[in-house]
């Protein structure tokens, strides 16, 4: 997903967050595109990817809900989440890069430079991160050739903040995610390289530690107030 899709997902993403949307409201295409000024195909999209997040549910009768979670749920996801990636890691270095795979992965590095490089992180800036993310993760996993994995990860990686492109920004708490973000991409370089050099306990390990960085994303997000569907118990 590309485009006007990822920034409709943004958008819905941070009205989720924030409590535009709480937690049983119904999302449908037709007033979601009248609110958003858009065509019905980029919501339809941008509402697919949110359902494959885990944020909202196919509604009876049509359209979405909300969903609601538990503190404890999320963190949990994010551990497995990051065993998980470690062991796809792990495996891509040990069967060595490709040629393509490589040069996909180095292309996704240049793309996250570029967005990181403004001072500040607009939401132009972040869709594009938020894809280039997308695209690594996806790369590294289809790269250890793992179905069982890939299926096991789908699993995990329904729930909100689980998923590695699940980057909600709010003013109050803007400045300190972007460092944030600066952080994981400096991850993504050192992974590449430990990918690279064929490094699979290495690439496992920074894997691991990366997947920390959504516990951190969370945090944030939590002390600013910007996540009312997330409950302590």
């Amino acid at each position: 997903m590309a485009g006007q899709p990822q920034r409709i997902a943004q958008t819905l993403r941070q009205q989720i967050f924030d409590g535009s949307h709480a937690a049983g409201a119904r999302l449908a295409e037709i007033p979601l595109a009248e609110a958003l000024g858009v065509s019905r195909t980029p919501v339809r999209l941008a509402l697919a990817q949110l359902e494959a997040e885990g944020l909202i549910l196919a509604a009876p009768g049509g359209g979405f809900l909300v969903r609601r979670f538990t503190l404890a749920e999320v963190e949990d996801a994010i551990a497995v989440r990051g065993q998980l990636e470690g062991m796809a890691a792990r495996l891509l270095a040990e069967q060595g890069l490709s040629p393509a795979a490589r040069h996909a992965l180095d292309a996704c590095l240049a793309a996250g430079d570029e967005a990181l490089g403004a001072p500040t992180l607009d939401a132009a800036a972040l869709a594009s991160y938020g894809e280039m993310n997308d695209r690594l993760h996806a790369i590294i996993l289809a790269g250890s050739g793992n179905a069982a994995l890939a299926r096991a990860l789908g699993a995990v990686t329904a729930l909100p903040f689980a998923a590695a492109s699940a980057l909600v920004p709010h003013e109050g708490s803007r400045a300190a995610r972007h460092e944030l973000l600066r952080h994981a991409h400096r991850q993504h370089h050192l992974l590449v390289e430990a990918l690279a050099a064929g490094q699979g306990t290495r690439a496992e390990a920074l894997m691991r530690e990366h997947a920390e960085n959504a516990r951190h994303n969370l945090r944030l997000i939590l002390a600013a107030g910007e996540a009312t569907i997330i409950h302590p118990a």
